[in-house]
């Protein structure tokens, strides 16, 4: 098992290429299963625990995948199968995305329940409904979701979200391009991940109208083709790394990275003092001399990211003051509160609200990860505790962010990956 070992106090500076989206990469490669012969060609995917996962997955359903420098040549022309195994899919939750374009493609699909961060109850109710709507029969049989087309193709259909749901919008994509008639998605996800989805899925020859808009228009197509298309940055990762840059009182540039996507982190950066400086391609961020409190509220996209909390917790506790951090889209994701009340943070927690007392002297000791971005909040911490602080079981991290002890350190972090053995 892997660990990073860091040494904190050193300040950064200089310039960081963000990545591709693994977001977005997971639903790309997924929307690839409905292309109907020759080589889908997807450019900027990162190189990822994630995608990695997904990849065998793929492969398993009889996919030919070859890749070289960040870019994937993907043919579906021999898929042999569709069925998605436990052993594969318990791995991510992101596997879900296989269940649309199987039904869609195929007529039928089984697929097992899915796994993944381990924070709150994620239920996959709407993937399900969606299907449904569609004119699938579904069920729920030892562990799988079965489903199949009553029929010879899906049906387009009215489908009304009650919540905004990325994965679900994802997956209602997928499955609508192929059926018969128009679909309409009411409550739509507006993140910048769907909306790359749907534009690759136009690429490949489908008719999506009101792309960005939270009420979506597909009108079913007979056939989807291979086409050559290039992933969107990682607006988490550039967000994270733009905060490593705020806790440490730097002054950094991400690039590759379109500031429209993060509007509200770089709003409240600003707020916290920071003074950010943008163009089409890149993003300056230049840290105050003290960081003013700042509270946050996470919500769906274009509102400050759930995926962004845990980050800027961590950037709180060297705030000046008291802030507040409240989580509307998964409540119980705060498993990194008591790793970095142990580095030193004064850090209380109620219901989905987080109060943050600062600032606060961190000092180094072992913190273990428990999901994706408790990671990256650990590691961040760590870079301002005073001493040596180990992040350990950083396979989480390696989940999501594509080699971020080479980015810290090319900035001028002192932290490297080391090997270790848990004792149970």
């Amino acid at each position: 098992m892997d660990k990073l070992v860091i040494q904190g106090g050193h300040r950064l500076s200089g310039a960081v290429q963000a990545s591709g989206s693994k977001n977005s990469a997971l639903p790309l490669m997924a929307a690839t299963l409905l292309s109907n012969g020759g080589a889908v060609t997807l450019h900027r995917i990162p190189d990822l625990k994630d995608i990695r996962t997904f990849r065998k997955l793929l492969e398993y359903l009889g996919v030919e995948i070859s890749d070289q420098a960040n870019t994937l040549s993907i043919s579906t022309s021999n898929i042999r199968c569709a069925h998605a195994p436990y052993e594969l899919v318990k791995q991510m939750r992101a596997s879900i995305y296989v269940l649309g374009p199987l039904l869609a493609r195929f007529g039928h699909a089984s697929v097992s329940l899915p796994g993944g961060c381990a924070f709150g109850p994620r239920p996959i109710d709407l993937h399900l409904m969606t299907m449904e709507k569609l004119g699938a029969s579904v069920s729920i049989e030892k562990g799988f979701i079965e489903a199949q087309v009553r029929g010879k193709r899906l049906k387009g259909a009215q489908i009304d979200f009650p919540i905004s749901s990325v994965g679900a919008t994802g997956n209602a994509l997928m499955a609508s391009v192929l059926a018969e008639g128009i679909t309409t998605i009411n409550n739509a996800a507006v993140e910048p991940e769907i909306v790359t989805l749907c534009r690759f899925l136009n690429a490949m020859g489908a008719d999506i109208r009101r792309i960005g808009t939270p009420s979506l228009e597909i009108e079913g197509v007979q056939q989807l083709n291979a086409t050559e298309f290039t992933n969107i940055f990682d607006r988490i990762e550039a967000a994270t790394l733009l905060t490593a840059g705020a806790i440490t009182g730097s002054s950094i540039t991400v690039t590759d990275a379109d500031p429209s996507q993060l509007t509200a982190v770089l709003g409240k950066l600003e707020q916290a003092g920071c003074r950010v400086i943008t163009d089409t391609r890149s993003i300056t961020l230049q840290s105050p001399d003290v960081l003013s409190r700042t509270d946050v509220i996470a919500n769906p996209y274009p509102l400050f990211p759930t995926d962004m909390q845990a980050q800027w917790i961590a950037l709180m506790t060297q705030a000046q003051g008291i802030s507040h951090i409240i989580d509307k889209v998964y409540h119980e994701r705060f498993n990194h509160i008591p790793e970095l009340n142990r580095l030193g943070a004064h850090i209380e927690i109620r219901d989905n609200e987080a109060t943050v007392y600062g600032p606060e002297k961190l000092t180094g000791t072992k913190v273990m990860s428990t999901d994706l971005r408790a990671s990256a909040c650990l590691v961040l911490a760590g870079l301002v505790a005073e001493g040596v602080t180990e992040v350990l079981r950083i396979y989480h991290l390696d989940r999501g962010y594509e080699h971020i002890e080479k980015k810290l350190s090319s900035l001028g972090a002192i932290v490297r990956r080391e090997s270790y053995q848990e004792f149970i």
